[in-house]
């Protein structure tokens, strides 16, 4: 993909970026523009969620990456995870009390 990020402002204080999209192996993709990179403070390998606000409007976020304490396993922790989705209205329930 080539091209490089054309921007305009709209109104005084909302930027646009605007980016075309290209073929991507078997998927549709875009580039991200540097000053977008910089701003979410992400590399490559790191993930971006798509959120949709009350508006309608596609917002974009670093995906925070918490970092596992030496001492637990990440087997014990994922563990923990599926019992909670499992139970958690039982939790719920028990915090609630």
């Amino acid at each position: 993909m080539n091209g490089g990020a054309q921007m305009k402002e709209e109104h005084s204080k909302r930027k646009i970026l605007s980016r075309k999209i290209g073929k991507m192996g078997n998927s549709l993709g875009i580039s991200l523009p540097k000053v977008l990179i910089d701003k979410l403070h992400v590399s490559q390998g790191d993930e971006i969620e798509f959120i949709e606000n009350s508006q309608g409007e596609i917002v974009l976020k670093k995906v925070k990456q918490m970092k596992i304490p030496e001492h637990v396993r990440p087997e014990v922790l994922e563990a923990f995870f599926d019992v909670f989705e499992e139970d958690e209205d039982i939790l719920n329930d028990l915090r609630d009390r």
